[in-house]
């Protein structure tokens, strides 16, 4: 299927919140909002969470989403997101 490819970056050792993204939310992950609000999109055909946290990939997975590994020089309190949404997008053609 071809179409538009959310991608979701996803760190697991935010500054502010620590793991904000799967702290509960009414009783779901943060997350999940996002991974759903992408997969009932009717413009959106693939959903893919980028991040470097194990137990986030875990609940992404759950949820539906792929997930690519982010390397750890890409998940920094400085790392900018164009260079993850980068490493995606170069994931993604070296493995198609």
């Amino acid at each position: 299927m071809e179409g538009v490819i959310a991608i979701i970056p996803a760190r697991g050792r935010s500054k502010g919140i620590l793991r904000k993204n799967i702290k509960l939310l009414n009783g779901k992950p943060l997350i999940s909002y996002t991974i759903n609000a992408a997969k009932q999109s009717k413009h959106i055909a693939r959903t893919i969470v980028s991040t470097e946290d194990t137990e986030i990939k875990e609940v992404s997975m759950k949820y539906g989403a792929e997930v690519i590994d982010r390397p750890e020089e890409l998940a920094k309190d400085n790392s900018p997101t164009l260079p993850v949404l980068q490493h995606v997008i170069q994931t993604l053609q070296d493995n198609n």
